[in-house]
């Protein structure tokens, strides 16, 4: 049987999308879309299928990030994408949120020996590539 996320997945991200994880994206294309409740800005990436919904909150992140109002000169940016939990109908909800560069991993609460770990790169380790959406 079919996953119901997957049937009506629709062509727009949900934090669900990012699967827990930070994902560094590439802008390709900003455009408006109207919908019920008014005009939104859609983000689409490099290599993906589906766009980010920007709401007043991602897009004053993105124009931050970039330093750049426009929306024509946001693509070939990159921003990263992660998750957040956010207040939605008095709930708190996953929701993407954009950022500069990744959250910092909390420390952990007992000094233990670190083991040896690769050199981290830019991007956490994570590519655009490795996460379906």
């Amino acid at each position: 049987m079919a996953n119901i996320n997957s049937v009506f997945g629709g062509g727009f991200l949900k934090a669900e999308d990012l699967q827990g994880r930070n994902i560094k994206v590439k802008i390709s294309k900003v455009e408006v879309k109207n919908f019920d409740d008014g005009d939104k800005l859609i983000v689409h990436f490099d290599g993906k299928d589906k766009a980010l919904v920007c709401n007043k909150t991602n897009a004053s992140i993105i124009a931050e990030v970039t330093g750049k109002n426009d929306t024509d000169d946001w693509n070939g940016e990159s921003i990263w994408l992660v998750t957040k939990k956010v207040e939605f109908q008095g709930k708190l909800v996953p929701a993407i949120r954009v950022a500069l560069e990744p959250p910092a991993q909390a420390a952990p609460t007992k000094a233990a020996p670190k083991p040896a770990q690769p050199a981290p790169s830019d991007n956490d380790g994570i590519e655009a590539d490795d996460v379906p959406f």
